[in-house]
């Protein structure tokens, strides 16, 4: 079967067929790079990640772009005005919008590398892609669906018809709703910008197109130069929040369309909203969490990846600190089953006869299946707990053990949110202090005292670790 994707422009679910047999084109917009990366950003970031895993899974070749922005970005970029988000934060931290960008970039790679992203092939910065971004804005004036005022330069959406078909806004209602003199060199209000002009703004370049003033990019404009020279005219899927969908990615349609003469995206994804606590995440309710924040917490990468896309991208998530518990819950159970097997196929537990095969194929089916209807990780999650209850039960043999751990270690390739296969006895992972109790309690059952030893065996489970007894001894395990 096909992989089935939602596509937002069609608003149906069609098979992705990319434009290269094999081949699979992905752009994705990535970090504003002016504050600590929360967690709503990264719900959108590790949709995009568990995309490009699963599609690596069906045996096709990625190759995935994602983009930092670091000038350009407005803070009121529906209406094409406000202050540029890097000026912004620099204005409020005394630091140059260029150490801005620096530090926040670095920090969104770290939060990365805790969330197990496997990384994309390209992270350009838009800095980089000036030159890029001024031979479109050329070509767009000469072709006349741009112009250029006091040195600015706007794209004209009325010479472009399929202005609104992604986001669906019909010009009328794209006129009502913009802010009528805003901005009085625009010759319609929903223009929106390509270059902008400011004395103040701290990047700056000279014009990168023919007749320009020094200036610096509108935010549009850079998604479309970096996407278009990395991945070339068209892309197989772009995907992006749900905030993204108006006015950026319509925005980005239209310039690149305009400027190429072609479709510009085949199938465009995006992610629902995270709320936190049933509400929308905002600092003035208290429910505002950065990645660094919840890792601050105790909890660990894995646990917030867990929790962050346990639900297909689609649908709305509610983020809370017990979610965060369930997921410490669920990987442990994994993660326990998959210890068991590892003892098994190394000889430290009893085999049993059962090979395991008509469930793993049942488990790897369901689990494909799943994924392949856009990418319902829910249902992907339930035939991984399923094949857990059932590897639980088993009388594994050695050959089960080894295909029971290949079934995990798949869907750790695509969700990787259970962590590596643990090692065949979590002992050596104890506290010090517990091995000791272990030891005690070995030597009173070895004297037939059995009050002693379950008296120690409650010690041990009170700092939530469990004893399991097996032929080769006792071991410790987390509970």
């Amino acid at each position: 079967m096909p992989i089935r994707l939602y596509n937002s422009l069609t608003r149906s679910l069609q098979d992705l067929e990319p434009r290269t047999p094999g081949v699979v084109t992905m752009y994705h917009c990535g970090p504003t790079v002016y504050s600590s990366p929360h967690i709503g950003n990264f719900r959108s970031f590790l949709f995009a990640d568990v995309l490009r895993r699963f599609v690596e899974d069906q045996g096709y070749r990625v190759q995935q772009v994602m983009n930092v922005t670091d000038v350009g970005h407005l803070t009121n970029d529906d209406i094409e005005s406000g202050e540029d988000k890097m000026e912004a934060a620099s204005r409020k931290t005394g630091l140059t919008a260029w150490d801005i960008a620096k530090k926040y970039e670095a920090e969104f790679h770290d939060c990365q590398h805790k969330l197990f992203v496997r990384l994309p092939h390209h992270m350009p910065r838009a800095t980089e892609y000036i030159a890029q971004m001024g031979a479109i804005i050329d070509d767009l004036l000469q072709k006349g669906v741009a112009y250029q005022t006091n040195g600015n330069v706007y794209f004209e959406v009325a010479r472009f018809p399929g202005y609104g078909k992604l986001s669906g806004k019909v010009l009328e209602e794209l006129e009502a709703g913009a802010r009528v003199a805003v901005n009085e060199e625009k010759k319609d209000p929903r223009d929106f910008a390509l270059w902008k002009v400011d004395p103040k703004h701290q990047m700056q370049w000279d014009a990168p197109f023919r007749g320009g003033v020094r200036g610096f990019p509108g935010w549009h404009i850079e998604c479309s130069a970096m996407s278009m020279q990395l991945l070339g005219p068209q892309i197989d899927v772009h995907t992006g929040g749900e905030d993204n969908m108006f006015p950026h990615h319509e925005c980005e349609i239209a310039q690149t369309e305009a400027h190429t003469g072609k479709p510009f995206v085949t199938i465009w994804m995006h992610a629902r909203h995270l709320l936190v606590d049933g509400t929308k995440m905002s600092k003035s309710l208290g429910n505002f969490f950065t990645v660094a924040d919840i890792l601050g917490k105790g909890y660990s990468g894995l646990e917030l990846r867990y929790a962050l896309v346990r639900v297909q991208y689609r649908q709305a998530l509610n983020f809370t600190l017990k979610g965060l518990d369930e997921a410490r819950a669920a990987i442990q159970r994994v993660q326990q089953c998959r210890q068991r097997l590892v003892r098994v196929r190394d000889g430290l537990e009893r085999a049993g006869a059962d090979d395991l095969a008509a469930a793993c194929l049942s488990a790897n089916a369901a689990f494909t299946a799943a994924m392949q209807d856009d990418l319902n990780v829910s249902g992907a999650l339930a035939a991984v707990f399923d094949f857990v209850a059932v590897a639980n039960k088993a009388p594994v043999s050695v050959a089960g053990a080894k295909a029971a751990l290949a079934v995990f270690a798949r869907a750790e390739d695509v969700l990787a949110c259970f962590g590596p296969e643990p090692k065949a006895d979590a002992t050596s992972d104890a506290p010090a202090e517990l091995l000791a109790l272990l030891e005690q309690r070995k030597a009173a059952k070895k004297n037939k005292d059995f009050a002693a030893a379950d008296r120690l065996r409650d010690q041990i489970a009170a700092a939530g670790w469990k004893i399991v007894d097996a032929p080769t001894g006792a071991r410790l395990e987390k509970a």
